[in-house]
């Protein structure tokens, strides 16, 4: 019997670690233009294009409850235990649905089920669920991987610069930054995933004072710690991803990936913007 983990589509891990670690993956759901699309159906690159051409907002949901019971269903078959890490309550009814799923799983198997709300999203939870998974393929305890991803959530960070905040505002997902509408064009705010709701970090005059700050956030949470890993978010702006990754490269001395962001956040948060996602030991 081993422990097997399972996130949502929002946290945007790269293929290649679902694989190494065999994560199953349920995904949200996006609505545009009148078509009902799971969020890992369509690339990137053809939503945002979409998205543009529509000049519309798109229009999110949650896995369905079908999606769910399938994935939990195959795992349990097995009579392997189960970790789910989800987006944020706060932000989606995921976590909610998980929880009705699994009680409809264990009336049917015999196995262990935690569900956990990781209270952000992106690679910030992408991160919690890759240390769950690889301490979990070590053969580490349910308690042990529970403890793992609990530490993980606290010691990590999302921070990022939205472009514009209408795609923020439009989606309700604003949160305390809502106090920054009506200075839209006077500001570049740095914005974070705060107890599982977006909070404002700081607020700049420009895109490259908005980047600078972001990295200097990270080294001042860095002091003294050691980085677990970290990874460069940009949505359909791929050349500032890149420039920003190299940037940290050189400051701190290791490659750094980058990672496009998907049609379910990158429709509440809007192309152009940028972000770094990490954690420290």
């Amino acid at each position: 019997m081993a422990i097997k983990i399972v996130t949502d589509s929002t946290s945007y891990i790269p293929k290649k670690y679902l694989e190494k670690y065999d994560i199953s993956v349920v995904s949200l759901n996006i609505l545009l233009k009148n078509t009902n699309r799971r969020e890992t159906s369509i690339s990137n690159q053809t939503f945002y294009k979409e998205m543009e051409e529509a000049k519309e907002f798109a229009v999110s949901s949650q896995p369905t409850p079908e999606e769910f019971y399938d994935v939990f269903d195959k795992i349990a078959k097995n009579g392997d235990d189960i970790v789910g890490i989800f987006i944020s309550s706060e932000m989606s009814g995921t976590y909610s649905t998980a929880n009705l799923v699994k009680n409809m799983i264990l009336e049917k198997y015999d196995i262990n089920i935690e569900i956990i709300d990781s209270r952000t999203n992106c690679m910030q939870m992408g991160f919690v669920v890759l240390e769950a998974a690889k301490h979990a393929k070590f053969g580490k305890s349910m308690n042990e991987i529970l403890d793992i991803t609990n530490n993980t959530i606290k010691n990590s960070r999302f921070v990022f610069s939205p472009s514009v905040l209408d795609y923020l505002k439009k989606g309700g997902r604003i949160g305390s930054a809502s106090a920054l509408i009506g200075n839209l064009f006077q500001i570049k705010p740095i914005l974070t995933v705060n107890n599982g709701k977006t909070d404002v970090l700081a607020k700049v005059r420009t895109k490259k004072k908005a980047v600078s700050t972001m990295i200097d956030i990270l080294m001042n949470d860095l002091k003294e710690k050691e980085l677990g890993g970290v990874i460069v978010h940009h949505i359909n702006c791929e050349e500032d991803g890149l420039t920003l990754a190299k940037t940290l490269e050189e400051k701190l001395n290791m490659k750094v990936d980058i990672q496009d962001i998907g049609p379910v956040i990158g429709s509440h948060v809007g192309p152009g913007s940028i972000g770094i996602a990490y954690f420290w030991k």
